[in-house]
């Protein structure tokens, strides 16, 4: 799982022959992946009732607060020290984060930070809860707060969220690097991005990046994010997929929204209809990867076939991913597999799973573009893949990191996974 960084290469990625010609030297070659978020801090912290009524929020529910309550909300938990967690949060931000620790690899975040940064504010913990192999040197500096998200869970365990955005969507066109765009293996954005409000300059700003990438054929990566966006107006995106995305990763209650399909299955295959891979979480169903193969390429599964709406879905999830306009003759592929171990005994968070599966996704992405610069004669890159890995493979490692969300309270990881491990060799999965 430790690729694409600099390591023996033959090692992680073997190839059919010993001496490839035309190999590239290490310092030519680039795998990092790019995204755009909305910094923030997540904020957790116990409160009663009488917290919530002073500050006007209602239990249970989830609104916006002005920077001036925002900060008022901030000191009286510190007053009362009632803080209990404190992380760097944001969809594009956890993921970048998640993939650098994986891969022990650079990505690159486009979004704001404040200016000045002061210890032990909202920058300051967005900094040190960031990996180090995430570079935030081109981050705009604001002149104000980055956002902030307050989870305050009642007695009852009902938990209120409050979110004040900040600076967070102060992004403008001029902060994104063109060329970091179009040298990366992947930009990754969420839908947040898109719908803002007012003087808010982040959409254009992701807009910009999208078209560097589009005209560079650099995969653009669409996380929906929540069902309330995509509801507004699922046309648009569908239309906006079409048009810019080539990887979608969702959850089933997103699926739903966007495609009118309840069934798993049936919305993935709608969705690829816009789309060229859809990763799409489903809880404890565990997830599911859909995408094309060139007819020609693909690779019959030793694993059982699975029936659901669509027969013997997964005969071909030994195949690798790739554009649908890439394929001379397209194949549709699905792959599914069920919650790692069964899933954790005790969930402690939900909120960074697909996150982490996304991250595992991209891992493999990275590595596939790091391989073709360094064999870019090699067998493994005859037909233009999205991957290095199978669809069954990423399923696994994507499934794998999930796992591993869930059994932490914070929707980053500290440490990569083992090298080894009993559970990922083939016994197990055999079982």
């Amino acid at each position: 799982m430790k690729f694409p960084g600099q390591r023996k290469i033959k090692h992680y990625f073997p190839v059919t022959t010993r001496k490839v010609s035309n190999e590239a030297t290490k310092a030519d070659i680039t795998s990092h992946i790019c995204g755009i978020d909305q910094t923030l801090v997540d904020i957790e912290a116990p409160v009663n009732e009488q917290f919530l009524e002073q500050f006007g929020l209602i239990k249970g529910t989830s609104c916006l607060v002005d920077d001036q309550q925002a900060e008022l909300i901030y000191n009286r938990l510190l007053s009362e020290n009632l803080i209990s967690h404190e992380y760097a949060g944001g969809t594009i931000g956890n993921t970048l984060h998640n993939y650098s620790v994986l891969s022990d690899d650079r990505s690159v975040l486009f979004g704001v930070i404040s200016d000045p940064i002061r210890a032990k504010g909202y920058a300051y913990k967005y900094l040190c809860n960031t990996s180090s192999k995430v570079d935030l040197d081109i981050l705009q500096p604001v002149s104000g707060p980055i956002g902030r998200c307050f989870t305050l869970i009642c007695s009852d365990g009902e938990r209120t969220f409050a979110f004040n955005r900040g600076m967070s969507n102060a992004l403008t066109s001029g902060s994104i690097d063109k060329d970091v765009v179009k040298s990366s293996s992947a930009l990754v954005i969420s839908a947040y991005l898109m719908r803002v409000d007012g003087d808010d300059t982040i959409d254009q700003a992701t807009m910009t990046a999208v078209n560097y990438a589009n005209e560079h054929d650099v995969p653009v990566v669409l996380s929906l994010g929540t069902k309330q966006i995509i509801a507004q107006d699922p046309s648009w995106w569908l239309n906006f997929i079409d048009q810019h995305i080539s990887v979608v990763a969702m959850n089933e209650e997103e699926a739903e929204v966007l495609t009118g399909e309840r069934d798993l299955l049936a919305a993935s295959v709608k969705t690829l209809e816009v789309a060229d891979l859809v990763l799409l979480t489903a809880g404890a169903h565990g997830l599911y990867l859909s995408g094309f193969t060139e007819h020609d390429s693909r690779r019959q599964t030793t694993n059982p076939l699975r029936t659901g709406t669509i027969t013997d879905f997964n005969q071909y999830e030994f195949s690798r991913p790739m554009r649908k306009s890439d394929c001379s003759s397209p194949l549709l592929v699905i792959s599914h597999i069920e919650p790692y171990m069964g899933g954790p005994a005790n969930i402690k968070n939900t909120n960074g799973a697909g996150d982490g599966a996304l991250s595992a996704l991209l891992h493999d992405m990275a590595a596939n573009h790091y391989h073709q610069q360094y064999f870019p004669n090699s067998s493994k890159h005859m037909d233009k893949a999205l991957s290095y890995s199978s669809f069954a493979q990423i399923c696994k490692y994507s499934n794998r990191v999930s796992f591993e969300m869930l059994n932490q309270h914070s929707p980053r990881l500290s440490k990569g996974l083992p090298e080894k491990e009993d559970s990922l060799e083939e016994a197990y999965w055999e079982q």
